[in-house]
Order: structure tokens, then C-alpha cells, then sequence
């Protein structure tokens, strides 16, 4: 089930509690002569995405709308028919800025059951890339709303994801999550609901799609997993109304990282493949390695070593072809040495310590942007603890943990333990030195 992000926003705007929303439904109940005993624990159900049986969601309508003093129907409140035809009121489009601004709102208020949503898997977690890649296109994304959008709206929001996105570099996504996402409740989902032509409103639904990636990164960085893909999921939609297939194969390279962590290996070599496929010659070659060298790092944790050496060499090939000055800013984390760091994880899965060793120090030896440089040498840290040297490990793990500190994430945090522990099973004087520097790391609380 996913949450009702829906009938939580109305709730919010409309000041009723969850025991207030039942009681109110029990009331309209007694009217039609329905002996209905609902209790704020059903409303805390509903919220999590249980739709009540008979009646109890026309009531729901029903209270709502004397509440707000307007018209709230089925779609409104998350309870219409799943796959049905949209509200006459509004197009599929315009009901979905409404789902991604109540989920917004959602996150920006910490709701738990939309923080700590599960994510899915299988066809629901397929279903928006098949959505994405497949017809039917939107034909027209003009709107008309209170807010007159203009050009130099795009600009700040062009800039916010630039600023957050850097945030997130050198501070992380725990602390950077809240920030983005009231700048998307508070500035973002205005311009959405506003005026808008088509040509400007691609432009508009991009920035946007870029925007929300970022805070799809910083909630998968912050350990919220369902969030984060849910955030992804949007950005895929948003990229879709845009037209601009590249944006939307980026977004499918973080679902494609984030499924690696899942262990959703076959997910992420399929996932690839469709953002390979889609977007055809509008892929940029940086896209293109970042896409290959994670198909050769999931083929290697299926044991499969002749596809994922058939990737490495793809994705080394893309990588020689990278010209920044070409690259969209997003794609502007495929930055020197990147590449290398990919390949060494694929190796070091294919049990090939000695190229992994290879490609890790280049990697290392390339500058990079802090968050990246820890990611360097971690790995380099565990190429090296299997090809036994456990002394020059122990130096690079104490390098990686004065590069961490000052960063709230959760992902980098993994990365820590998983070095932390294989330090200690190495049985180096030096190698428990580094662990217990990093212990000392992971005591202060995020």
C-alpha cells in the first residue's frame, strides 16, 4: 500500500484531527442510518493507503467538503478508482502536481507513515519506467492558475537544484533533505499550480523533475528508501512532461543505484537498459558510462563475468568520449576518476583484486568533490584489505574518515561500518587503530 498523501494534505487544510475525521464520518454515517463506530486508529489505517469499505469515503467527501467549503471528490481525497479516468476538472497531469504537492507537504511535516514508507518492488516499482518509456506523451502541458510563471522563475528554480545538490555534497543528505523539500512546498509547488503556455511549461516540469531527483538523493542518503523512490518516481513524470528524455534517463540511473543497494540486481541491469534504450542517441556519453558501469557492478553480484566485462568496456569507451562543457548540469557527478571507482567496484566483485587495485587508485588520485572522495577511498580501502595489505588500508581509512566528518548521511555512514569491520577482521595493530578512529566517528548521532 502506498500512503495517502492526498487525503493527508486535505486533513491538514482543513484542521481536522484523526479522531475529529472520525468522529465527523460517524455522525454523517447515523444521517444515512449507517452505525459506523470509527475511531482515530482507522484514520491513521486510511492514511497508510487502506480504503475504507461502503459508503465511509463519499463521507469522507462529504465532511471534508463542508470543512473547506468547496467541492472535494474521490480523486481528491486518494480514494478514486485506480487506472480510472481523470477528474473532469483537471487533466492526469494536473492531478498529479496535486499528489506531488501533498507529498511534499507530507515529507516537510515528518509524517510517519510517509517517512517510513517501505519501498516497493516488482510491478509497482516497474510500472512508472514502463510508464515513462511507452506512450502516451503529454500533448499539452500549458496551465492556468493564480500565478503567472515567467522565465526567470525557471531560473531559480535552475539554481536551487544546483545549490541543494552541492549542499548535499558537503553536508549530506540527512542534513540538506528538510531544506530542499520546504523550498518545494513553499516556492515550487506555487509556480506548478500557476499559468503557464507549453513551451514554458516543459521548461517549468524540467526544472522541476530536476529539483525533485535531488531530494529523492537526499532521502535515499537519509535512509528513507520508499520516500526516496516515490520522489524518483515523480521526477520521472515531471521528466516526462518535459519531453526531455535525457533528464529522464538520468532519473533512472538513481533508480538504478538505489535498486544495486536493494539487492535488486536483475531490476538494475533492466532499469538500464530501458534508459539506454529510451533515450537513444540523447544520452550523453557520461550517462552512458555511469548507466554501464553499474549494469557490469549488478552483473557481477549475479556471478555473470562475461556480461559485466562486456559493460566495463562499454563504459570506459563512453567515459573516453565525455566533454563537460557538453554534459547538463545534472549528469555533473561523473567527474574524473568516477568511472574508475565504478569499475573497481564491478572488479573487486569479479574477484580481480589486482585491476581493481588499478582503477581504485586512479580514482583516488583524481580530484573530486568531498562526498565523492570518501566513496574513493573506501574503496580503495577494501580493494586493498583483500589483496591483504592491511597497513596501507588502515591509511587510507583514516584519510577517508577525516574527509566524512562534518557530513550527515546515512549511506556514508554503511560505507564506515562495512570498512570498520573488515579493518577488524584483518588482524593488523594498524588496521584496529583505523577502526577505532572511525568508532569515534559513528558515535555522534545524526
Amino acid at each position: 500500500m502506498q500512503p495517502n498523501t492526498l487525503l493527508d494534505a486535505l486533513l491538514d487544510e482543513a484542521g481536522v484531527s484523526h479522531a475529529g475525521l472520525a468522529a465527523r464520518v460517524n455522525r454523517a454515517g447515523r444521517a444515512r442510518s449507517l452505525a459506523l463506530r470509527y475511531e482515530h486508529t482507522a484514520v491513521a489505517r486510511w492514511l497508510k493507503g487502506q480504503r475504507p469499505r461502503g459508503q465511509v469515503p463519499d463521507l469522507i467527501c462529504e465532511v471534508l467538503a463542508a470543512r473547506l467549503g468547496r467541492p472535494v471528490t474521490l480523486d481528491d481525497i486518494g480514494f478514486g478508482v485506480p487506472g480510472g479516468p481523470s477528474d473532469a476538472t483537471g487533466s492526469p497531469l494536473s492531478g498529479f502536481v496535486e499528489r506531488a504537492a501533498a507529498l511534499w507537504r507530507s515529507d516537510e511535516q515528518q509524517r510517519p507513515h510517509i517517512v517510513g514508507a517501505p519501498a516497493v518492488t516488482g510491478t509497482p516499482a516497474v510500472m512508472p519506467v514502463w510508464e515513462w518509456e511507452n506512450p502516451p506523451e503529454d500533448i499539452d502541458v500549458s496551465r492556468s492558475g493564480r500565478t503567472a510563471v515567467s522565465p526567470a522563475d525557471i531560473v531559480v528554480l535552475t539554481a536551487a537544484r544546483t545549490h541543494y545538490e552541492q549542499m548535499y555534497r558537503r553536508a549530506g543528505g540527512v542534513a540538506t533533505r528538510a531544506r530542499i523539500v520546504g523550498f518545494l512546498t513553499a516556492e515550487t509547488a506555487p509556480l506548478l499550480r500557476g499559468s503557464y503556455g507549453d513551451a514554458l511549461g516543459r521548461r517549468l516540469h524540467r526544472a522541476t523533475g530536476g529539483l525533485v531527483a535531488v531530494a529523492g538523493i537526499c532521502a535515499y542518503d537519509a535512509d528513507a528508501h520508499g520516500l526516496a523512490q516515490r520522489y524518483f518516481h515523480q521526477a520521472l513524470r515531471l521528466a516526462k512532461a518535459s519531453g526531455d528524455r535525457g533528464l529522464g534517463a538520468y532519473v533512472i540511473a538513481l533508480l538504478v543505484n538505489q535498486s544495486l543497494f536493494m539487492g535488486e540486481y536483475r531490476q538494475a541491469v533492466a532499469f538500464a537498459e530501458a534508459a539506454l534504450r529510451a533515450a537513444g542517441p540523447r544520452i550523453t556519453p557520461a550517462l552512458a558510462a555511469d548507466l554501464t558501469a553499474m549494469q557490469a557492478k549488478a552483473y557481477a553480484r549475479l556471478g555473470d563475468g562475461p556480461a559485466a566485462l562486456a559493460c566495463i568496456r562499454r563504459a570506459e569507451a563512453a567515459a573516453e568520449r565525455i566533454s563537460p562543457g557538453e554534459e547538463p548540469a545534472e549528469t555533473g557527478y561523473v567527474q574524473p576518476g568516477f568511472v574508475n571507482v565504478q569499475v573497481s567496484g564491478a572488479l573487486l566483485g569479479l574477484g580481480d583484486f589486482a585491476a581493481a587495485h588499478e582503477h581504485a587508485s586512479v580514482a583516488v588520485r583524481t580530484p573530486s568533490h568531498d562526498r565523492g572522495r570518501v566513496h574513493r577511498l573506501a574503496t580503495l580501502c577494501q580493494v586493498e584489505l583483500s589483496l591483504g595489505e592491511q597497513d596501507a588500508a588502515a591509511r587510507t581509512a583514516v584519510e577517508m574518515t577525516e574527509w566524512v566528518r562534518g557530513m550527515e548521511s546515512r549511506r556514508l555512514r554503511d560505507r564506515l561500518r562495512q570498512v570498520r569491520r573488515q579493518l577488524l577482521a584483518s588482524g593488523g595493530s594498524e588496521a584496529r587503530e583505523a577502526a577505532e578512529l572511525i568508532e569515534g566517528t559513528l558515535c555522534v548521532p545524526l
